[in-house]
């Protein structure tokens, strides 16, 4: 039996990361701070070419998440594949700043990114 009553917490929106947080009474210049280190999310892309997928990859790596791909990505094959990119908003949102450095197409994913992004409120 534990003495300190363990629990997990459901934070599905950054409003959500903001109540537990304002709840234990943290200082409330913190809130942005942590509130998107609160919430990870895995996001799917379908129809990403491979050589991309390794660019995400490598960028989303860079910054402490992860990007899942197809075995045979590394085989670098004509056929578009579908990703998991695993992190946190942060780690995302980080994501989004790396991958606007790219050409265009690259650059086509950020702002995907970034936009369903927006959506966890």
């Amino acid at each position: 039996m534990s003495n300190h009553n363990p629990s997990i917490q459901e934070i599905k929106t950054i409003k959500d990361a903001e109540n537990a947080i304002k709840k234990i009474q943290c200082d409330p210049d913190s809130i942005p701070i942590m509130t998107p280190k609160m919430i990870h999310r895995v996001i799917q892309f379908e129809q990403i070419l491979l050589q991309d997928a390794i660019i995400i990859k490598q960028d989303m790596l860079s910054i402490g998440g992860e990007v899942a791909v197809p075995k045979h990505t590394f085989q670098l094959g004509d056929i578009p594949a579908t990703i998991l990119i695993i992190g946190t908003v942060q780690q995302h949102k980080k994501l989004v700043e790396k991958l606007n450095r790219h050409y265009p197409r690259i650059q086509l994913i950020a702002r995907e990114l970034e936009s369903i992004l927006k959506t966890i409120l």
